[in-house]
């Protein structure tokens, strides 16, 4: 879909009321009439209870079916609710995609006792311990689904470590000693070696771990009849077993099934590789952009807006970046908490959701808000989103000249002089950017639309205008077409 938007539909802080797939289906054509193309959905199977926002995966066979880790339903509702919902989702155009948890596995139904080294945590390939036998919670028996779907269990065989000692109450990072047991290879370096991040690590160099996966992933694509994957911390993951998993969902599903994996890492050149390693099978989240937008939120007017594409996938692999402002990790209260300060998110959604590169991503807290509280930005999102579903084509011209002041210009499609949009953003005092619309539309009419008050812009005979931000503000231009 031209000018596509993706809405992360969930934040941290949702209430465990079982009704939100409901809410889900009942926003299906308001999402559509925003101009909302695919819906990235929380982690959809059991968790360690129904209170766990998903990442804490203990049965990714059970879609909230079976009695288990208290309750039927999910935090978010029963299987039955969800089918519903995207249902409601795909009448409207809408795609959908399912936040795959393939890390690890939580709230083990048993524990086991088995050899294991300690590491450190700062370094995982740093042992400090020898060898010496722990109880942990690694066996995964499923009693409540009585292998329906999958007669799979798990035991400590199929894990390389975990970080709980039952026997003594002791947390700490345990590699588990074994047969191919050491840490995965194509991993992120950080923590010299960052396999291991949470509760039981899964085994992917095990075959039948493998198998295991991968009928699940064509299974649950089947049978909730998804568009795609949102891919979790796969910078934890074996790069070979990504690509792996993706191409035979593909196999089944087609090539155009898609993929967004979340890589939380600073650094381009890691991601590049990334991409690069997995031969383009999947996009990545702009965690460089993100990072820039948390930065110049903070430093305000000493931020030099014109960097604020520097060393982001957006500008050197634009087809594979997904442009994001915040999400469930860097909202406030979060393990990596880097939420953007609130009088910048006006600027960091203009920026993703009307310039040409990117697919964006908008956010559940930023637009519906956090916690029960009502968002203050919902109202400028939407002046945003409506500039990109019918303004926001054509090619791009940045006019980055001033560190306070930039101006993005989207020249609009071919012959169409009613299509169209320009953006200023300031970080410090108000001005305005001089910018070259083109001969083709002098005497043309231009408004604002995101309230600023400003008069309304005629593009002169030699076809430029000269477009005014209030101090600290964004301000929206589109052609008048009254």
């Amino acid at each position: 879909m031209e000018n596509g938007v993706m809405i992360q539909y969930f934040e941290w802080n949702l209430p465990d009321d079982g009704k939100h797939w409901e809410r889900l289906k009942n926003d299906a054509k308001h999402l559509s009439e925003i101009g909302v193309s695919a819906v990235w959905i929380p982690p959809a199977y059991k968790g360690t209870s129904s209170m766990d926002v998903g990442y804490g995966a203990y049965d990714l066979w059970d879609l909230g079916e079976f009695d288990q880790k208290g309750s039927v339903r999910t935090k978010y509702g029963t299987k039955q609710e969800l089918t519903e919902a995207i249902d409601e989702l795909h009448k409207y155009g809408i795609n959908v995609y399912l936040d795959v948890v393939l890390n690890h596995k939580a709230g083990a139904d048993e524990t086991e006792r088995f050899m294991v080294i300690e590491v450190a945590s700062d370094n995982r390939n740093e042992e400090v311990t020898e060898p010496y036998e722990i109880e942990g919670w690694t066996k995964f028996t499923f009693p409540g689904r009585n292998d329906r779907y999958s007669a799979f269990k798990w035991n400590y065989n199929l894990f390389t470590g975990v970080d709980f000692n039952n026997e003594n109450q002791k947390t700490a990072i345990y590699k588990i000693v074994g047969e191919n047991k050491d840490w995965a290879e194509e991993v992120d370096g950080e923590m010299g070696n960052y396999d291991y991040l949470m509760n039981a690590d899964v085994n992917y160099a095990h075959p039948e771990v493998r198998k295991e996966v991968i009928s699940w992933g064509k299974w649950v694509v089947n049978e909730l009849k998804l568009d795609g994957f949102r891919m979790d911390a796969v910078k934890h993951i074996s790069e070979g077993f990504i690509k792996e998993f993706l191409d035979e969902v593909r196999n089944v599903y087609g090539q155009d099934f898609y993929s967004v994996g979340e890589y939380w890492k600073d650094d381009l050149e890691t991601l590049k590789e990334y991409l690069e390693s997995l031969e383009y099978t999947t996009d990545l989240f702009d965690v460089g952009l993100h990072f820039n937008f948390h930065e110049a939120s903070v430093r305000g007017k000493e931020f030099d807006l014109r960097t604020i594409f520097d060393n982001t996938i957006l500008m050197s692999d634009s087809m594979q970046a997904v442009s994001f402002v915040d999400n469930h990790d860097s909202q406030k209260g979060s393990a990596l908490e880097s939420q953007i300060e609130s009088w910048f998110k006006p600027h960091a959604y203009a920026i993703i959701l009307l310039a040409e590169r990117g697919y964006p991503c908008l956010f559940y807290g930023d637009y519906y808000g956090v916690g029960g509280q009502e968002s203050e930005h919902r109202w400028i999102i939407d002046q945003l989103l409506y500039v990109r579903k019918n303004y926001a084509y054509g090619g791009e011209i940045d006019y980055f000249d001033n560190p306070n002041i930039i101006g993005i210009y989207r020249t609009g499609r071919e012959n169409e002089l009613n299509t169209g949009c320009i953006a200023v953003l300031s970080n410090n005092e108000e001005g305005e950017i001089l910018i070259e619309a083109g001969q083709n539309r002098t005497g043309q009419v231009w408004k604002e639309v995101t309230g600023s008050g400003f008069e309304n812009v005629v593009i002169d005979d030699n076809g430029f205008a000269a477009f005014k931000v209030r101090a600290g503000k964004i301000s929206v231009w589109i052609p008048d077409e009254q």
